[in-house]
């Protein structure tokens, strides 16, 4: 970015799991998984991850209403689930996330320097959650010793509402003074991202390698052979795009150059 276009992006809002922290976003599934456990239901990865990104009471929702599991809960309960099981799998939830969040709290390489590399031209830095204020300040406070951290970051609770609506990204624009919408870019690994970013009136960077859409911790992507990287990429890549992201990037390390091209895009009066 040339210093004659510096402030023609105003701000990047960052996802925090799967984005610049959590490589494979792995803490959630994990908790998902071991809630939906004690009830002897058996969550798979692919479907603990299609709703990702969402307040984590609505995601227990959804997956309570994905077939395979409506199915089993009718088979081992003898009824469907109501509103009480989304209740008592949350409050299971909140404590178990709590307990294994540190475990997954490294931020992604490359992640400061881009980040560094924009607040250094005047860009503010927003992040946006699912997760709920406690766990958020938990990933905040380990961030910050690993030198990341954002001009603002808010959660559902926050706002009142979570992920695909835009609240988080319409209070981080007021909170953090930046305008027009139009002038500012979200950045995340999940479909609900950009689902968020769009509603938002934002610009959209699909991450797809560190997050949702592999799955994988880093030693764990670092150690699959060449040919499952590659068919991992292309599937990632593709639904990525199928969600109508404007750019799709590997990882945050990559964002520098999109980021330029909007704003190129942007001082030609280009809207998202």
């Amino acid at each position: 970015m040339s210093s004659k276009r510096r402030n023609a992006i105003a701000a990047v809002i960052f996802d925090w799991a799967g984005t610049t922290v959590d490589h494979g976003s792995l803490a959630p599934v994990r908790t998902l998984q071991r809630v939906f456990a004690n009830r002897d239901i058996s969550l798979a990865d692919d479907v603990a991850r299609r709703d990702m990104g969402m307040a984590k009471r609505d995601h227990i929702r959804n997956l309570l209403a994905e077939p395979e599991v409506q199915a089993e809960w009718q088979r081992r309960y003898q009824r469907a689930a109501v509103e009480s099981d989304i209740d008592e799998l949350y409050q299971e939830f909140i404590p178990l996330q709590m307990s294994c969040l540190l475990d997954y709290a490294q931020v992604i390489d490359g992640v400061v320097p881009v980040v560094d590399t924009l607040r250094s031209r005047g860009i503010r830095i927003g992040g946006t959650t699912g997760y709920t204020r406690a766990m958020l300040e938990t990933l905040e406070a380990a961030a910050r010793k690993q030198e990341y951290r954002t001009d603002l970051s808010l959660c559902p609770e926050d706002v009142g509402a979570g992920r695909p609506h835009p609240f988080m990204c319409y209070q981080l624009a007021v909170n953090l003074e930046v305008s027009p919408l139009s002038a500012c870019v979200k950045i995340g690994d999940t479909i609900s991202d950009i689902e968020e970013g769009h509603n938002a009136g934002m610009w959209t960077i699909g991450v797809f390698r560190t997050g949702n859409m592999i799955g994988l911790s880093a030693q764990d992507w670092k150690e699959l052979p060449a040919v499952d990287k590659n068919s991992a990429l292309v599937r990632a890549k593709a639904s990525m795009r199928e969600h109508a992201a404007h750019y799709v990037i590997e990882s945050v390390a990559d964002a520098l150059p999109v980021l330029e091209e909007i704003e190129y895009r942007i001082t030609r009066g280009e809207r998202p």
